[in-house]
């Protein structure tokens, strides 16, 4: 079995951590034809990964010439516990207020802990109009965990 075989998460394992984790980057693809690199809060729906950003931010922009985008979630500090998933998805950008407001009460409620009180509902409908949603639809994984070759389970 091949090194790479080995640290392979199964998919499981990588709905598991990205659950877990709480930043995605999200690289896009510039004008210029240099990736443009950006961290996000996100959700999982359906397996799914969904962020939120500013309408007039510039990995929409990006996104509005190529609707492309690859994503990575990665932890650990020492070599043998690296662990990650690289996505490579199409992405759909959502402009619906009702839709977005919706996305934004799903992430504030993840970060926060927890059911929203009525400000921080009002703060996420207040942004909404300001804001896209982004639905990452995966093309293609890349994962890895490092801590199945110090553990010798894979």
């Amino acid at each position: 079995m091949s090194r790479r075989a080995q640290i392979r998460m199964s998919d499981e394992e990588a709905l598991a951590f990205l659950e877990e984790e709480r930043t995605v980057v999200c690289a896009t693809n510039g004008r210029d034809g240099l990736p443009h690199l950006m961290p996000l809060w996100y959700v999982l729906r359906e397996g799914q990964l969904w962020a939120w950003t500013f309408t007039k931010s510039q990995k929409v922009r990006n996104l509005e010439r190529d609707p492309r985008a690859t994503l990575q979630v990665e932890a650990g500090t020492r070599y043998d516990e690296l662990r990650g998933v690289m996505l490579k998805t199409d992405v759909s950008v959502h402009r619906e207020t009702g839709t977005v407001a919706a996305l934004g009460e799903e992430i504030f409620s993840r970060y926060g802990g927890g059911e929203l009180n009525d400000d921080a509902r009002a703060m996420v409908h207040a942004q909404a109009p300001k804001r896209v949603g982004l639905q990452f639809a995966e093309r293609e994984r890349a994962t890895w965990d490092h801590r199945k070759l110090a553990t010798g389970v894979y």
